[in-house]
């Protein structure tokens, strides 16, 4: 699968669960001038690469590839060893992989009566979409970035799309820095979780519930306390430490949550001041605050 090797060239395979969000991602992929094709059978990556070596020039230079359940599981095998002859080649090829929680996959399915691709009189939604998960197992594993539209509106991904995804620099770390409150699930895309529920909580001072960890009163407040400063100095120590390591080893995207009770005070607090501490880094950083 001789891609001819291009500092410029990109090939970006989505793939996912019906109803995460695949589609959104790919229109926004080509909303920034990605050539993007949805649904594309395994089987044809070959020869679509072929024309691209063919006429290289008549073809854009980023190309976004949609990939669902309905293919034969030998060609999903297949895939994982030609993206890998890909990059052997020094082409920038990777795997977003799009996801959900099963009962939202459920509600959305329900809210706008579409039928489930693997569905049918015999297979009810909830085995599809389990069937569906299990089929696209080797796709998952292999991903460089997994996003969970669990918790994400429309306009969110496609800012995260934006961000993290087609702004980063080849050969360049994308960082994602997410908030979260645990009484609303954990994240399932995260790389790395610290849990910021031992500090200080604003919501018990009545005067700074209204705000959040972004407002100066609670910034002023969580800065005040020795325990806040040494959580956020041994988290930023941790990433200052380990993303060069992480960055030489080829590593695309990174996602570091930060959790706290609600998702509005400290860990939102958290993220802003480690974003603050990353700017001079060599990085694309995202700033993401899930429950805010």
């Amino acid at each position: 699968m001789p891609w001819t090797s291009d500092k410029e060239r990109r090939l970006i395979v989505v793939s996912g669960l019906s109803g995460a969000g695949k589609s959104v991602v790919l229109h926004a992929l080509e909303d920034l001038d990605f050539y993007s094709i949805d649904n594309l059978p395994l089987s044809l990556l070959g020869p679509l690469v072929q024309s691209l070596d063919d006429f290289q020039h008549a073809f854009p230079r980023q190309i976004a590839v949609g990939m669902d359940a309905r293919n034969p599981d030998s060609d999903f095998s297949n895939l994982i060893k030609d993206l890998a002859a890909l990059r052997e080649n020094g082409i920038d090829t990777e795997i977003i992989f799009i996801e959900a929680d099963s009962a939202v996959l459920g509600r959305r399915f329900s809210e706008t009566r579409r039928k489930h691709p693997l569905s049918s009189e015999t297979v009810p939604l909830s085995e599809a979409i389990t069937r569906e998960r299990e089929r696209l197992t080797l796709l998952s594993d292999a991903a460089d970035l997994h996003i969970d539209t669990s918790y994400t509106a429309v306009h969110e991904l496609r800012k995260l799309v934006l961000e993290g995804i087609a702004q980063r620099s080849r050969h360049r770390l994308s960082l994602q820095l997410l908030s979260f409150g645990y009484k609303h699930g954990t994240p399932r895309d995260a790389d790395f979780i610290f849990d910021v529920r031992c500090l200080p909580n604003p919501h018990w001072e009545k005067h700074l519930r209204k705000y959040s960890g972004r407002d100066l009163p609670v910034i002023e407040f969580l800065q005040g306390h020795e325990t806040v400063q040494a959580m956020q100095a041994d988290i930023a120590a941790f990433l200052q430490r380990w993303l060069p390591c992480f960055a030489d080893e080829g590593r695309s995207y990174l996602t570091l949550a930060i959790g706290c009770t609600g998702g509005q005070h400290r860990s939102v607090f958290m993220v802003e001041q480690l974003a603050g501490r990353l700017q001079e880094h060599e990085l694309s950083l995202i700033i993401r605050h899930r429950d805010l």
